[in-house]
């Protein structure tokens, strides 16, 4: 489903990734995990086009994506579940999740926001609430709801456990397991490492700018294998 080799990205004068290289199988979860600072973050804004690469190649469904427009990718079945969420606190819930369709036609409009808060009932009893006044969980569902309106393929979740509660994070885990039965492809950026391993069916640690493929579903890495990783400076 994508596929990036040798990609290096910049800001500025900052070298920022240094030659990433890391692929996700149609219909899995690959998870990108890492400490503050390392890139991941940068990744995800290079394959969805907000920062372009100097060099490398990004290929999603067959097709090379490098330097394409963020809004040409996503036309294509991408779609982004921002860090920090970025939702539109003056919105309405309903208001915010429109700005995520793209496929035209009133009644195509409203079975997705029908599936959308089929996914998370939460949002359709606060259709009409400001997105500002919704609580930490409620934004994430929402961000994600965003994301999922348009029905894509391929879903770049970046931090979506941050900041939230336990129980909450444990929601969220069985609606991406859900979001992966039915065949939606992931690239999970994540610190919680407890999440990661439960969702993913690969994963990559990120450190310096670059990634090493760590694992995948059916090996026996544990927690405490993982957090070694995040504490070697030489991958």
């Amino acid at each position: 489903m994508l596929l990036l080799n040798e990609v290096h990205s910049y800001y500025g004068n900052s070298h920022v990734l240094q030659g990433v290289s890391l692929k996700v199988p149609r219909g899995s979860v690959v998870a990108l995990l890492g400490r503050n600072g390392m890139g991941k973050t940068t990744a995800v804004h290079t394959i969805i086009g907000i920062v372009p690469p100097r060099s490398g190649r990004i290929v999603f469904k067959g097709t090379e994506i490098a330097g394409r427009e963020p809004h040409e990718i996503a036309q294509m079945g991408m779609a982004l579940v921002p860090q920090g969420r970025r939702i539109f606190s003056s919105l309405t819930v309903r208001e915010n999740l429109i700005l995520g369709w793209r496929k035209g036609g009133k009644e195509g409009l409203n079975q997705a926001l029908e599936r959308v808060f089929t996914w998370f009932p939460n949002l359709k009893n606060r259709a009409k609430s400001r997105g500002g006044s919704l609580s930490g969980g409620e934004q994430q569902m929402l961000a994600i709801g965003r994301a999922m309106i348009s029905n894509p393929e391929f879903l770049l979740m970046d931090e979506p456990s941050e900041g939230l509660a336990p129980a909450i994070i444990e929601y969220l885990i069985e609606k991406i397991d859900e979001m992966k039965t039915s065949g939606l492809s992931i690239l999970l950026v994540e610190q919680n490492l407890r999440a990661a391993l439960r969702l993913a069916d690969h994963l990559y640690i990120m450190n310096k700018g670059r990634t090493k493929y760590i694992g995948k579903a059916g090996m026996s890495l544990t927690e405490e294998e993982v957090k070694e990783y995040f504490l070697l400076d030489n991958l």
